[in-house]
């Protein structure tokens, strides 16, 4: 079925919005916002034409558009770790939008973001141990100076412990993703294993129904030719009897003259 014009212009401005996400945007960037929101409405009329297209291809479509909306809501979250948290679980699209892409545009966006994530983690991390250093010079230094100055030391302990906490804070968060990362694995594992053994069980069901539809239909086949046997017979049986009885009947009753 050829594509309408309404799922031409879908697919173009689905592909610009996967470049515009491929892109380093501003933050105060609003073009990839709207556009997104001009995709599920144009996602809603297709699925109400009549002439819509197949529904694998839709079910893509909802899925690259769901995936743009995820991404734009994860960037909108104040810690890297949420953002990356909120990364783990969207889902990329499983094909290509145009014909002059390899990989999915959905999938590369996936990865640059993810990657993106991960070091502004790692970069926050080592801003918050690089400040602790600092501290803990600014403290031995302290150490050296005079009674009066006893004071501002107390100071950056204060500072030092807060930061401190920070950091245990932002380890307990990233092992926290970790877990709930490793959870969601051992769960998609074990759907993806009983849905295993939900098909084999189908097809075995399959091959033994297939089975008997077999064994069943040549036992109606021999029925039928047994049928149409036992019919012959019969027939022929009639038609011997009838033709002697004619021909009796004839020696018996001869022809009156």
């Amino acid at each position: 079925m050829a594509a309408t014009r309404l799922e031409l212009n879908m697919v173009r401005l689905l592909s610009r919005c996967e470049a515009l996400a491929a892109e380093r945007r501003d933050p105060q960037e609003w073009r990839l916002e709207k556009y997104v929101a001009a995709l599920e409405d144009m996602l809603r009329e297709l699925k109400k034409q009549s002439s819509k297209p197949a529904p694998e291809l839709l079910n893509e479509y909802s899925r690259k558009v769901d995936f743009l909306k995820g991404l734009l809501e994860a960037e909108k979250l104040s810690s890297s770790t949420e953002k990356a948290l909120a990364n783990q679980f969207l889902a990329p699209g499983r094909t290509p939008t145009t014909a002059k892409e390899r990989t999915p545009a959905t999938k590369t966006v996936h990865l640059q973001t993810k990657a993106r994530c991960t070091g502004q983690m790692r970069s926050e991390l080592l801003g918050t141990v690089g400040l602790v250093l600092l501290l803990l010079l600014c403290w031995c230094f302290t150490g050296c100076l005079s009674s009066d100055e006893k004071q501002s030391a107390v100071e950056l302990d204060a500072v030092l412990q807060h930061h401190q906490d920070m950091q245990e804070k932002l380890a307990e968060e990233m092992l926290s993703l970790a877990r709930s990362l490793k959870n969601n694995t051992l769960a998609a594992q074990n759907v993806i294993k009983q849905d295993n053994q939900t098909l084999s069980h189908s097809l075995r069901m399959a091959d033994q129904n297939f089975e008997k539809l077999k064994d069943e239909s040549d036992r109606l086949e021999q029925h039928a030719k047994k049928s149409v046997n036992w019919l012959l017979w019969i027939m022929l049986i009639v038609v011997c009897f009838i033709f002697i009885s004619m021909i009796l009947f004839i020696r018996i009753f001869p022809k009156l003259r």
